[in-house]
């Protein structure tokens, strides 16, 4: 038999039900999986007992054949973005080391109503500010993923790193993540794995500690694409608590699978051959084609005109936000204290001390940006074309259904070769941003290697509200990849 941690979220569900194993069998496989592979640093804070203790109930449940839950017995990681009740949740900063919040994330809440099992917090990059994991103040993730007959060790990606190395690595079933700029997405396309960034407002804010608040969205990173669709229909729901929270239903999206993209037009971005695309990605971009036309699909060329403007509006937009919401923690209320012997000195101690390099930066600029006399120059002026990238979806999406790019413009780069000027490390970030200054969903699925052998994603982008589409374009993608056999393949030769 497969080994329960290879097992996808949707095998290990129905090796449950058919009693293969039981649910404490199944977590404990994991633990130890998790202390198998500590160096990888993919958790935070590890909760052993209580997942046992959750797995145990699962049993129970199981054995008296009531009606089972959907995720009945199933462990998972948490991203340390998410406050999970009594359970220390640090957004990797030293500022909130020992904070355990006295409430649950309406995310989680929703997990574990359905059924799932805690194995801990999941590392990333500090406040979720990274794209490579390299930020947290609890040391960087390292990849699970090596290239043959060489020892340098890869970043996962960011700022999910944490809960894409967990996956990949085999110590969680499925995790949670958090997507602001691509920080699900592009982790998955360096890690080889699923990531799912729903619509702004399918799922709830409510407990995920804030970045950048009207781009955050939490998402499932997962083995398959069967395993996000399961997942998000867990994790998704109207929340009266977050008033960003959609009021539409949430659909089954695994019953969405169909297979079937017949006649579906998949629209092609001219601006998304962006400066550095690796001719390896811009191959798979094309065989990436291949599949879908082979499929049924019908192929269009499209324009999306404010692409270039993307990166540069995000980076006004997203610390503008974060130098809001960070203000916060200044030691008075949670977190970190460090004395001062005045107000103002214990404000500026305690964040001197309690944040990070990355952290401090964006919280600058963000402050700049709103800052009296260029407020109107900088912060307004990328609001405005905020909207002008929103309206080249909206125009795009009347003509085709979905929207087929590359994920990322690279793989995934060796720790200590990683671009030394922040803006360059930014640019990782230049095919994943716009989806969320638009609000819409983006999927990356692993379709191919680096001649190298590391893996390489493909994004599909939808209109709001559109997971179902762009999960079954998803779906049509991996069954022609052959991503997971290739894999295998891969790693038994080496």
């Amino acid at each position: 038999m497969t080994k329960l941690t290879e097992l996808t979220l949707c095998e290990a569900r129905d090796g449950l039900v058919n009693k293969q194993f039981s649910a404490q069998e199944l977590t404990q496989a994991h633990i130890e999986k998790i202390e198998e592979t500590r160096a990888l640093n993919a958790y935070i804070t590890e909760t052993p007992d209580i997942a046992l203790k959750m797995a145990q109930a699962s049993d129970e449940k199981l054995a008296k054949k009531e009606e089972l839950r959907p995720l009945e017995g199933l462990p998972i990681g948490i991203k340390d973005l998410f406050c999970t009740k009594d359970i220390r949740t640090t957004a990797a900063s030293k500022i909130l080391d020992d904070y355990k919040p006295q409430y649950e994330s309406t995310v989680t809440q929703n997990l574990w109503d359905a059924g799932a099992v805690l194995l801990g917090k999941l590392n990333l990059d500090e406040f979720a500010m990274g794209s490579s994991n390299l930020t947290s103040a609890y040391g960087p993730v390292i990849s699970p993923w090596k290239i043959e007959g060489n020892d340098r060790q890869f970043v996962p990606g960011g700022s999910s790193g944490g809960s894409v190395a967990a996956v990949a690595a085999g110590s969680a079933l499925a995790t949670t993540g958090t997507d602001t700029g691509g920080s699900i997405r592009q982790p998955a396309a360096f890690a080889g794995i699923v990531g799912l960034k729903p619509t702004y407002g399918r799922c709830s804010r409510y407990g995920i500690v804030a970045f950048a608040s009207s781009l955050d969205q939490a998402g499932p990173l997962t083995k398959d694409v069967r395993d996000a669709a399961l997942m998000l229909k867990i994790m998704a729901s109207h929340d009266p608590k977050d008033a960003t929270s959609a009021t539409i239903p949430v659909p089954d999206f695994e019953k969405l699978l169909s297979g079937n993209i017949s006649k579906l037009k998949i629209g092609i971005p001219k601006e998304y051959r962006v400066e550095g695309l690796n001719p390896e990605i811009d191959a798979l971009w094309a065989q990436g084609i291949e599949w879908l036309k082979s499929a049924g699909a019908e192929i269009q060329e499209i324009s999306l005109p404010h692409t270039k403007y993307a990166l540069p509006t995000y980076y006004i937009l997203a610390p503008a936000e974060a130098s809001s919401n960070l203000a916060r923690y200044d030691g008075v209320r949670f977190g970190l204290r460090v004395p001062g012997q005045t107000l103002d000195e214990l404000y500026e101690l305690t964040r001197a001390e309690g944040f990070g390099k990355e952290v401090k930066r964006r919280i600058m600029i963000g402050t700049y940006v709103l800052s009296a006399g260029y407020y109107d120059a900088y912060y307004l002026k990328a609001q405005k074309i905020r909207r002008l990238i929103q309206q080249d979806f909206e125009e795009a999406f009347k003509k085709v259904d979905v929207i087929l790019t590359p994920t990322t413009p690279t793989a995934a780069f060796a720790i200590g070769e990683e671009p030394k000027d922040p803006v360059t490390m930014y640019m990782n970030d230049v095919l994943t941003v716009p989806a969320n200054l638009a609000g819409i969903p983006g999927l990356s699925v692993p379709a191919s290697f680096t001649k190298e052998g590391l893996p390489l994603g493909l994004q599909i982008l939808g209109p709001a509200f559109e997971e179902g589409r762009i999960l079954n374009v998803g779906y049509v993608l991996e069954q022609a990849a052959q991503f997971k056999e290739k894999a295998l393949k891969l790693r038994t030769s080496t």
